[in-house]
């Protein structure tokens, strides 16, 4: 905040600190690097949540199926939606959890015992909570974080498997292409993208929504301030942060604030300003997540969507007061740490709440299974026949969603 000075260089103070915005760009984005320290309570969170996505995956897959039950071979054609180790079998995955995948067995075609799983009574009951907060109680709520990730791209469009990747994060449903994107025509349309995929473009731009949880949380403030708002900071214990990047950090807070939803092309990508911007970008983002953490590898290909600068991700490194980066579960997850308190997440979702379920039941399963309480049931059902041809899991573990090429270069 400026304070008045009783002398003549109130004028040439007040000249600075009111110059034209173009002015304020020509400060270079400042070369400051922040050591990465590890935090215990953000990685129990990430590590609490391993594998939570390929379990509610899996629940949907087999939840929206119309006989509720399905063969390991269709499964392992959605491990590329997982996020398993790649030396982790699907069927491996799923039997760690018998109180929530049921295993039983069919006779294929030619009388060979196939593997089929269908959801315990306990877990289905969890999945039509979910089904229920997804498309009832939570559905307004969820179409707008997607029409917030579309409006945040430059053309309001994005490739379906970007989309894809991003899906259980933002709480979208399996399936929300068909189920939810076609009731709202609109909203929304399929257009072919020059690289023949297909993308998903918001038809409609709703100002209401393009307010971002920054300024919601600071309307007033920012008025005051001529739009300059700081991002909530809070560092590890014991990170020691040096007295030169303190400064640097106190004054980058003071630069103006640009909405992520408004046209930043005038910006210059050398400048500490539009840096901040784009630590605006990613703070809405996370936002829209429902427990406020994605995988870093999940946004590194939004650089052209975003209209962001070649390396855009090293924000995450520069800003640990803001971003943390868990290296857990064999990757790198970017956690906002303001959403959280002492590793509890601040402000839950309905959704989040559910989720916590699942973990529930997956640790329970898993302390079950060394229990010894549970017996591989070892001959198939009679009477089954399954007309599919049965195909080995080594065989059917393709990837449906389309590779990507990381933008971070």
């Amino acid at each position: 905040m400026f304070h008045r000075r009783q002398s003549k260089n109130d004028a040439v103070s007040l000249a600075i600190y009111f110059r034209p915005f173009i002015q304020i760009q020509k400060r270079n984005l400042v070369n400051v690097k922040f050591k990465w320290v590890k935090d215990t309570l953000l990685d129990s969170v990430v590590s609490s949540s391993v594998h939570l996505k390929a379990t509610c995956t899996l629940v949907s897959l087999i939840g929206s199926n119309p006989e509720s039950a399905l063969p390991v071979y269709y499964l392992t054609r959605y491990r590329g939606q997982l996020g398993l180790p790649p030396d982790l079998k699907v069927s491996t995955f799923v039997r760690r959890y018998p109180n929530i995948f049921h295993e039983f067995y069919r006779p294929d075609s030619s009388g060979t015992p196939v593997p089929w799983y269908k959801l315990t009574p306990e877990v289905l009951e969890v999945y039509h909570q979910e089904m229920r907060c997804v498309y009832e109680d939570c559905n307004v709520d969820i179409l707008n974080r997607l029409q917030k990730l579309l409006m945040l791209t430059k053309e309001r469009l994005l490739p379906l498997h970007t989309i894809d990747q991003l899906r259980w994060d933002l709480g979208l449903p399996y399936g929300y292409e068909n189920e939810l994107v076609t009731q709202h025509p609109e909203l929304f349309s399929f257009t072919k993208l020059p690289d023949d995929r297909v993308g998903l473009k918001l038809l409609v731009w709703d100002d209401r929504l393009a307010v971002s949880h920054l300024e919601s949380k600071n309307l007033n403030l920012a008025e005051k301030n001529h739009g300059e708002l700081a991002f909530p900071i809070g560092f590890t214990r014991g990170f020691g942060l040096k007295r030169k990047c303190m400064e640097w950090l106190n004054e980058w807070q003071k630069l103006p604030y640009t909405s992520p939803y408004v046209d930043a092309s005038h910006l210059d990508p050398r400048t500490d300003v539009s840096e901040k911007r784009i630590v605006g970008v990613f703070h809405e983002l996370l936002h829209l997540t429902i427990l406020r953490k994605v995988e870093r590898k999940n946004v590194s290909n939004l650089r052209g969507p975003l209209a962001m600068p070649q390396k855009f991700t090293k924000v995450f490194e520069r800003h640990p007061g803001i971003f943390y980066i868990s290296k857990r579960g064999g990757t790198q997850t970017v956690v906002l740490r303001e959403a959280y308190d002492r590793g509890n997440l601040i402000e839950k979702h309905p959704l989040a709440d559910i989720r916590g379920k699942y973990v529930g039941m997956m640790k329970k399963g898993l302390l079950d299974r060394s229990r010894g309480l549970y017996k591989k049931e070892s001959r198939a059902s009679e009477g089954e026949v399954v007309k599919i041809r049965f195909e080995s899991e080594t065989e059917s573990d393709c990837d449906l969603v389309a590779g990507y090429e990381s933008d971070e270069t």
